[in-house]
């Protein structure tokens, strides 16, 4: 029996594109990456595109660093991002994570005075950041202060 004019070719179009059965192939997000890595063109788009991306990620995240937020999540986002296609952000992202472990080990092994003395340092160089920040485009804090507080004169 024939499935159209021209033979079996219905039938083994069906077959051709069966997800294959082989061993290792991987799934979801990983396996779609795989498939446009399959591909020399495909790999070397993947490659700009994530290069790009993380690129702008690690230079926003780097301009967010001074002022209090998000700035060294993003730097690590972005370096995870580009170790999705290069061996050396890879290796990088490894000696961010290891160093933060080591700092975090360190910190919590100090006593409470050395807590609070490097929160009161963290907390004064946040403050004299964003205070610049803010001069910068023209908001003057101590003046505001002395504006609309009485009592405070410096």
């Amino acid at each position: 029996m024939k499935n159209s004019e021209i033979g079996d070719a219905d039938v083994m179009k069906g077959h051709a594109v069966r997800p294959s059965d082989a061993p290792g192939r991987r799934g979801g997000f990983k396996g779609w990456l795989d498939g446009i890595r399959s591909t020399r063109t495909g790999a070397l788009t993947l490659k700009i595109v994530i290069g790009f991306i993380g690129t702008v990620m690690v230079v926003g995240g780097l301009i967010m660093v001074p002022f209090p937020g998000p700035g060294w999540l993003v730097v690590f986002a972005g370096l995870a991002v580009l170790a999705t296609e290069f061996a050396w952000a890879h290796k990088l992202l490894e000696f961010g994570r290891r160093t933060l472990h080591a700092w975090t080990q360190w910190y919590m092994r100090r006593g409470w005075l050395v807590r609070i003395l490097v929160l009161i340092v963290t907390v004064a160089v946040a403050a004299v950041i964003v205070y610049a920040g803010l001069r910068t485009v023209g908001i003057d804090l101590i003046a505001l202060a002395q504006a609309y507080v009485p009592w405070y004169r410096l």
